[in-house]
């Protein structure tokens, strides 16, 4: 595939930009749920969870990005700590789906407080108009790497 040289003018350090700042934004958040006791890849989980209950382990490990096994190790944790617990799944008997406990819920909560107060600080002074732009070209890269990433998976 040829590049055209007048594009990657821009796109490198778009991407370097783009990659810097997610990298900083799950720092800064992850400084913000250590006193929660909760590592990224737990507060990912949780988070997920909290969006999408009734997930399959599968489905979970795929939406995140992560291996299963991985995923399972920090399953095992949560469910140690008393945060979620897994069920047989009525549609596949094979499969368990994953719940969270009511001993998550004020833990969720104040996640879900961080979280919004994490994202007003970093976001404070860049406009609606800019967030819904850059909203939009995320969302095509996304949409264009799943894409590209499904036609890598056999």
């Amino acid at each position: 595939m040829q590049t055209d040289p007048n594009k990657i003018e821009f796109q490198e350090p778009f991407a370097r930009s783009m990659a810097t700042a997610a990298r900083m934004w799950r720092r800064y958040l992850d400084l913000r749920f250590r006193d929660l006791d909760l590592s990224q890849a737990r507060w990912n989980v949780l988070f997920e969870l909290s969006r999408n209950e009734e997930v399959t382990q599968v489905e979970l490990a795929q939406c995140l990005g992560i291996e299963a096994a991985t995923l399972v190790r920090l399953l095992d944790g949560l469910e140690g700590a008393g945060l979620i617990e897994r069920r047989p799944s009525d549609k596949d008997r094979r499969a368990k789906t994953l719940h969270l406990t009511e001993a998550a819920t004020p833990l969720i909560v104040r996640m879900k407080e961080i979280s919004g107060a994490s994202r007003a600080e970093i976001l404070e002074g860049i406009s609606r108009h800019d967030l819904r732009i850059a909203t939009t070209v995320l969302n095509r890269i996304a949409g264009r790497l799943e894409i590209l990433n499904s036609g890598q998976n056999g």
